[in-house]
């Protein structure tokens, strides 16, 4: 999901994010689709009901559609329109109203101050506070400044990223693990790590869509495992601000 001042990078042989949010989000909404709710892990760490909600790189609504089941009203933000439209239908689908889109990002949230009593944000951050893009952490102290304008005091921030895909226990990539202990360790954020596993129709599709999103490599392991379950696990971090 994307709401990122950066493009994801990529060499030759590995799948060009960017270009996915820009082009196939209706692909890559298949492969997240085969995933679990997280609306329940959310309103367990923030009861929803009630709450006026943003999601931050909300992609093709995976966060999105959970939250407006339950929140009082949800804002959809992404750099993408492509993923917005993708988002926009499901949520219509669902027959929600309480719910908008808008294009922007991480240092750009179209919202007032102090209008949201949850942010959450998957799989995005990632993108401008790896290693490599945010050497010395100030991309990531900046996004975690505009996502605080837009919070009311005592407002929580839940941020999901990835813990690996494709191994049998959690094996985070290594470029994103400074971007991980300076949350913890540096902006005071809780921490959980849990399985979340993609569940698709058969070992063809598991290894066309892991293939597709992830690359030669995972596509391979795929493939030998020959299984229509991709091993996944995600970490997600949370903080009141007050």
């Amino acid at each position: 999901m994307t709401s990122s001042n950066s493009a994801a990078s990529s060499s030759p042989s590995e799948p060009n994010h960017a270009e996915i949010y820009r082009s196939q989000a209706e692909l890559y909404d298949r492969l997240i689709s085969a995933q679990p709710s997280l609306g329940a892990r959310i309103d367990a760490i923030r009861p929803l009901a009630g709450l006026d909600v943003i999601d931050l790189g909300a992609g093709s609504g995976r966060l999105t559609v959970p939250l407006a089941a339950r929140a009082g009203s949800v804002l959809a933000v992404d750099l993408s329109p492509a993923m917005l439209e993708v988002a926009a239908a499901k949520l219509a689908a669902s027959g929600a109203r309480n719910w908008r889109t808008a294009e922007g990002s991480h240092l750009r949230i179209p919202a007032e101050d102090a209008s949201a009593d949850l942010v959450v944000s998957g799989w995005s951050i990632a993108y401008s506070a790896g290693a490599g893009v945010d050497q010395d952490g100030s991309a990531l102290a900046s996004i975690l400044g505009e996502i605080r304008r837009v919070l009311r005091p005592g407002g929580t921030l839940v941020i999901f990223e990835t813990m690996g895909t494709g191994f049998a226990a959690p094996n985070p990539p290594a470029f994103l693990l400074p971007y991980y202990a300076a949350l913890e360790q540096a902006h005071g954020f809780s921490h959980a790590c849990f399985p979340f596993d993609y569940t698709f129709s058969d070992a063809t599709e598991a290894e066309r869509l892991a293939r597709f999103f992830f690359g030669d490599e995972t596509g391979d392991k795929i493939a030998a495992a020959g299984s229509r379950i991709v091993p996944e696990y995600a970490g997600v971090w949370h903080r009141v601000y007050e």
